[in-house]
């Protein structure tokens, strides 16, 4: 285990709208707000046709694939995931949902694109007071999380 401390900083409430990429709106609100590390909350709408990366295809093969999913239809969505900036300071979301629909539900990351439906509520509670950062690590070849 590594860890790292941090205080809570700024708390922001999001409102994101009909169509906009989950992902993409809160990387820009992190840059345009000068955050750096938070956690961050979701509920909502994911709409036809959002992407979700479910898992890796073969438990432990190297290099990882990736299996996708579609979403067919509007879920109800709910969401919990970190941000931090990479070496280079861009703001990476890491966020997995859980998206129902009847009796269905998936559970994936939002990196390849879930749109919203209609509307969709997130809090960001801003962390201060860390250097961690996403850094690329091998084997793995992702930008994982170094407290």
């Amino acid at each position: 285990m590594k860890y790292a401390q941090a205080r809570q900083g700024r708390v922001f409430i999001l409102r994101l709208e009909d169509g906009e990429i989950v992902h993409e709106v809160i990387e820009q609100f992190a840059l345009d707000h000068d955050i750096t590390a938070a956690s961050v909350i979701l509920v909502g709408g994911a709409d036809d046709g959002s992407r979700l990366v479910v898992g890796p295809r073969v438990d432990r093969q190297l290099p990882v694939e990736a299996m996708k999913h579609q979403l067919k239809n509007v879920h109800e969505a709910v969401g919990v995931g970190t941000l931090f900036r990479d070496e280079e300071g861009v703001p990476l979301l890491h966020m997995h949902v859980a998206c129902g629909r009847v009796d269905t539900t998936v559970t994936g990351c939002i990196r390849d694109g879930v749109k919203v439906w209609r509307v969709m509520e997130v809090i960001i509670h801003e962390l201060v007071g860390t250097d961690a950062k996403r850094v690329v690590e091998e084997p793995l070849g992702l930008k994982l999380l170094r407290p």
